[in-house]
């Protein structure tokens, strides 16, 4: 059952209930392995789903263009002191719907249309509004991209240097959507000066472990740094804009009224519940256990002779290279989410595959240690997949619907914060 119980949804809509107990029960059996996905505290659920949903708060603490603030103000004013607490910033903005918004922020407050900005190609692993073409922010500004490098896997710091020399963007990225290794703040930095570029460091997928201590931080580097407030950092789904106080008021302005209206209250204080969380010693200790299960994980994997970008991981995050599994990462994401084991198909570096049939998988420990898994776990987890991928190339389901059992035999011993099966 629901953690907080649901009975006025399963008496008013049942359907809709019954859905969501149904999703829930998905996420109990499953090994969820997407690298954006975690679990929430029942904690972080409350907040989320209070009456601060009903409540329209244009502006910010203290400036609003709507009345009755005597008791959002202090909430939202609490979310931005923790958020500048745990990560070491000076300014906070916790009102970004999500980390899309949070990005296209950082474009409000630094560059005019049509201005360069620099980012890592999508297909190397950079994210869509680091300016790539099917997004606005490949369409209103102008695109340089870099890589990573054939040989490493690894992002090409010289190629960096070299284009930001010759395109003078206003703007540099760091950071990306399936990066699995750790990110040189302090060079890009370098470069960022060099340039006479503002850095820009998005820590969506690594959030949490920044604050848990698992991976360096880039305040002291960065001019703004974007997060969603899920993935790692285990809140609601939110985002926050980070700056140093010489572009607090530039922030706050794209954000409102630049970009959007009223905040979400009740994510404000879902995300300030979470901020608490992460502040406390034993989020550390899960930090930490994310990047040792994954370390584990893809070493178990090399072993079975999977291909891995950059030869391993020093993050939540393993980018897997099937060319050589003679399978593609669709067909084999597919049977995997049969067999109980949920993660997604990615293109890898210098993919020959089209995007929607790519090369690979991308594997996060996040949710799976939320769970309690350890290290111990990790060899088995990659024997599954590896039965799986096996299975799936030869058309061979049975031994998915096995797999699948075993899983869910497995996780039977693990609760899911937020949902417990009817006794």
């Amino acid at each position: 059952m629901h953690e907080p119980a649901l009975p006025h949804l399963h008496d008013q809509d049942p359907e809709i209930a019954g859905m969501v107990e149904d999703e829930a029960r998905r996420q109990y059996e499953k090994l969820r392995l997407i690298a954006s996905e975690n679990y929430v505290s029942p904690a972080v659920l409350e907040a989320a789903g209070t009456v601060l949903t009903n409540k329209y708060s244009e502006g910010y603490a203290g400036k609003r263009y709507y009345e009755g603030q005597q008791l959002v103000d202090p909430i939202e004013t609490l979310a931005i002191d923790r958020a500048k607490a745990l990560f070491g910033v000076e300014h906070a903005n916790v009102q970004p719907y999500s980390g899309s918004p949070a990005n296209l922020a950082v474009y409000m407050a630094f560059l005019e249309p049509g201005d360069p900005v620099m980012g890592l190609s999508l297909p190397m692993g950079g994210h869509l509004t680091h300016g790539w073409s099917v997004s606005a922010t490949g369409k209103w500004f102008r695109p340089v991209r870099y890589d990573v490098r054939a040989d490493t896997g690894r992002v090409d710091m010289d190629q960096v240097r070299d284009l930001a020399l010759k395109e003078r963007p206003k703007l540099i990225w760091c950071g990306g959507t399936a990066i699995p290794r750790t990110i040189d703040f302090p060079a890009f930095a370098e470069i960022a000066r060099e340039a006479g570029a503002v850095l820009a460091a998005d820590i969506a997928h690594i959030a949490g472990l920044i604050a848990g201590g698992a991976h360096p931080s880039p305040v002291g580097h960065a001019d703004v740094i974007s997060t969603t407030t899920h993935k790692t950092l285990r809140g609601p789904r939110g985002a926050m804009v980070m700056s140093t106080a010489e572009h607090a008021k530039a922030v706050d302005k794209a954000v409102f009224p630049g970009l959007q209206g009223g905040p979400h209250n009740h994510t404000t204080a879902a995300i300030a519940v979470a901020l608490k969380e992460a502040s406390q010693p034993g989020f550390a200790t899960y930090a930490r256990q994310v990047v040792a299960n994954a370390k584990v994980l893809a070493a178990a994997l090399t072993d079975r002779g999977y291909d891995l970008v950059s030869g391993g991981t020093d993050n939540h995050l393993i980018l897997i290279d099937l060319t050589g599994k003679g399978i593609g990462g669709k067909p084999a994401a597919q049977a995997l989410d049969r067999a109980g084991i949920e993660l997604n198909y990615n293109a890898v570096p210098f993919d020959t595959r089209k995007p929607f049939d790519p090369s690979g998988l991308r594997v996060g420990t996040a949710a799976i240690t939320t769970r309690g898994l350890g290290e111990e776990h990790m060899p088995r987890v990659a024997a599954w997949m590896d039965e799986v991928v096996q299975a799936a190339s030869k058309q061979d389901e049975s031994a998915v619907e096995r797999v699948a059992g075993q899983v869910r035999e497995l996780l039977a011993s693990y609760p899911m914060p937020g949902w417990t099966p009817a006794p």
